[in-house]
């Protein structure tokens, strides 16, 4: 909200606090802040100057509590919010900032240098303390967690039986069926963070203060993420020039949360070239950041959603097709490896030895599996028409070379393939994509956004991409973000090649500063990425100075023997990290390479006192209590502050390359390996541990070097 020039941000800190006060006392707070907005400056009475900080920090009235924030033109920052006595003006509140820690600049500037607090890589204590045999003693709680505390905190009452035996915070941070907000929140009242913590928190963005009573009141999942100065920069850049925009970043880099904010200034562009209507296109890659993004944007002071759509590239494709009266027919994943397994029978048994040969020796060479990826992530997917365009045709991100006669030979596998679909009346995910992109250059879907922003493009197949580019009405206005690192399915696609308009000379931009991240983990996992063979990471950003904003302990290897290791480990390793950085059991997440293995490690985690539950992608429930246990694939797009992968020492998932018919297959599926590690790896924001069975010789347990990671 802006009154007299001014904008408000707030840090997490004072929006738990809040959560702790009753309405009266809300609307008081609402009040004030209201009153801050006309003026933040200190008048000696009810704002004040906090002395002996190290940097300007201020505190106002607010009847029985005091609210702490700095002010800079045109932010405000609403830091924490405290009941008024002798602490507040005096002791750990007033002490100094310690020496060489920083505090980040409310005001952008497109010059200045991102903040990277200079911290000292953390000891291998840490290490000792997390993966100790026995937990650090308790610590107990100030005072007892009584019926009118929980009322007070708004805590629902089916939790307060839970609640009111503990007697520890050790206790309170591993309570079984409570939401991390709630426990957060009781931790909170009991153990107060020093604001020389809460300054080197977030910001994130007030757009009107009565959000947070709608906050309050569950209406509003959370709140957006203010910009830094470095990405600040970003978001119009490029808005006036010849073509489309490109930005590239690692994990971490907040290239989602300037796409929402590129949202805004196309808008605002859109209104300067005198457009009353417009209507604007944002595609994400998971159904469950649709709705956040959505909430999100309308936080977004300036954006009219009425002008926004928010989809996912797969959703519109199908609603797209739909309306034309086409509605798509895709196959599941097990219908396709089945209908593949007939279309293969089928060619293996027709013609003549002669013709059948090359098949065979591609069979014998590299496997059905490769076979059929061929067919459905090159052939399909880059929309490739005939046997001649095949033979001449690039194979982005596919290691293995064919010869024209074992190209012939997989064309006739496509073709018998294809018939089978038309037969069953269905089509693949790629088909279905490919089939719109046509229909779109044909001219039966034509462009019918003003502006579209692609998110995490690298993730599409390129027909999905023709297709969002084709549908906005001006090069200009099309802004898409991408990071071949994270690229799980490898589609390793030219721009160009996806369409003419996708040249981002002079209008591409580069992500440098981690934000989610610690250093040792961002670094520890592009070491393992870069030991394979061949490199991975993407050359031009190598160039590019990697910075970021946080530091802490340097991510850990352990191999186990068994599974009941295993277990063990994550047993002793998930709550005492969460507990020493004051955070719930539900912080944490376990990272699997299957399904199977994470069912079985949530089951086994619960019987040794963990609360585990497995969550398919589709059933993703980041608000539940307890560890949250998913396949690395489903993690892709999310962050979680204490992150293991497990689940390797059974199921053979880490040796399935090694059992590849050919050199040239296994290097290509490790290729997908590694770089599927490295997006799990990415997930972790404060804290990470890498489980590995001991006896394995996988390639994928190369490149933990012991000068990033702490190995034992």
């Amino acid at each position: 909200m802006a009154a007299g020039d001014w904008y408000l941000l707030q840090k997490p800190e004072f929006v738990r606090a809040l959560q702790t006060l009753a309405p009266k006392e809300v609307r008081l707070v609402i009040e004030k802040l209201n009153l801050l907005l006309q003026d933040p400056s200190p008048d000696g009475h009810t704002r004040c100057h906090v002395r002996h900080m190290g940097v300007p920090l201020y505190r106002l009235r607010c009847g029985a509590y005091r609210i702490f924030y700095r002010f800079e033109r045109p932010y405000i920052c609403v830091l924490a919010l405290r009941r008024r006595d002798q602490d507040t003006y005096s002791g750990e509140l007033d002490a100094a900032l310690p020496d060489g820690a920083a505090v980040p600049p409310l005001v952008a500037n497109a010059a200045a240098e991102a903040v990277v607090p200079q911290a000292e890589t953390a000891p291998s204590a840490y290490w000792e303390r997390w993966l100790a045999p026995q937990p650090p003693p308790s610590r107990p709680l100030p005072e007892p967690i009584t019926p009118e505390l929980l009322r007070l905190l708004s805590i629902p009452p089916e939790f307060h039986a839970r609640l009111l035996p503990i007697k520890t915070q050790e206790e309170l941070l591993d309570c079984p069926g409570v939401p991390d907000e709630y426990l957060l929140l009781i931790d909170q009242h009991m153990f107060e963070r020093p604001l020389v913590a809460v300054l080197q928190q977030p910001d994130y963005l007030l757009s009107d203060v009565e959000d947070l009573l709608r906050y309050r009141e569950g209406e509003l999942a959370g709140f957006l993420l203010r910009l830094s100065p470095e990405q600040e920069s970003y978001v119009t850049r490029g808005l006036r020039s010849g073509g489309p925009t490109l930005l590239k970043g690692g994990p971490g880099t907040g290239k989602s949360t300037i796409a929402l904010y590129r949202v805004r200034a196309l808008q605002e562009e859109l209104r300067r070239q005198g457009r009353a209507e417009m209507r604007l296109l944002l595609t994400t890659y998971t159904n469950a950041l649709v709705r956040s993004c959505e909430q999100l944007l309308r936080q977004l002071p300036g954006v009219d959603m009425r002008c926004v759509e928010v989809q996912t590239a797969d959703r519109l494709i199908y609603q797209l097709l739909d309306g034309l009266g086409e509605p798509p027919r895709p196959l599941t994943a097990p219908e396709e490896q089945q209908l593949f397994g007939e279309a293969l029978e089928r060619v293996r048994l027709a013609g003549s030895a002669s013709e059948r040969q090359p098949l065979g020796q591609l069979l014998e060479r590299l496997g059905p599996e490769y076979l059929r990826r061929e067919l459905t992530q090159v052939i399909m997917a880059r929309q490739i028409g005939s046997l001649e365009e095949y033979l001449q045709a690039p194979r982005p991100g596919r290691r293995v070379a064919l010869s024209p006669q074992q190209r012939r030979a997989v064309w006739a596998l496509y073709e018998a393939f294809v018939a089978l679909l038309g037969q069953y009346g269905r089509e693949t995910w790629q088909q279905v994509r490919a089939r719109a992109a046509a229909w779109a250059a044909a001219g039966l879907l034509p462009p019918c956004y003003d502006a579209v922003i692609v998110d995490e493009a690298q993730d599409l197949d390129p027909a999905a991409l023709r297709l969002l580019v084709s549908l906005c009405r001006d090069p200009r206005l099309l802004f898409i973000t991408a990071d071949a690192n994270q690229s799980i399915y490898g589609n390793g696609f030219s721009w160009t090649d996806v369409h003419e308009w996708l040249r981002f000379r002079g209008r591409t931009s580069v992500l440098t500063v981690n934000y989610r991240s610690t250093r040792e983990i961002g670094e520890a996992a592009r070491a393992y990425l870069r030991a394979q063979a061949a490199g991975e990471l993407d050359g031009e950003r190598e160039s590019y100075e990697r910075r970021y904003e946080h530091s802490g302990p340097v991510p850990a290897l352990r191999r186990v023997a068994s599974r009941t290791e295993e277990v063990d480990l994550l047993r002793r390793f998930l709550p005492a990290a969460a507990h020493e950085l004051r955070l719930g059991i539900g912080a944490c997440a376990v990272l699997t390479p299957t399904v199977r293995a994470g069912q079985v490690l949530a089951e086994e985690l619960r019987a040794q006192g963990v609360p585990a539950r497995f969550m398919r992608g589709q059933e993703l429930d980041l608000q539940a209590a307890g560890v949250k246990v998913l396949t690395l694939q489903s993690a892709k797009g999310l962050e979680f502050p204490v992150v293991a992968l497990a689940g390797f020492t059974e199921g053979g998932w880490h040796q399935r390359a090694l059992a590849a018919p050919s050199e040239e297959e296994r290097d290509e599926l490790l290729a997908i390996d590694r770089r599927t590690l490295f997006v799990g790896m990415t997930r972790a924001m404060r804290a990470l541990l890498v489980v590995m069975p001991q006896a394995s010789n996988s390639p994928l347990l190369e490149g933990f070097d012991s000068a990033y990671w702490n190995v034992a």
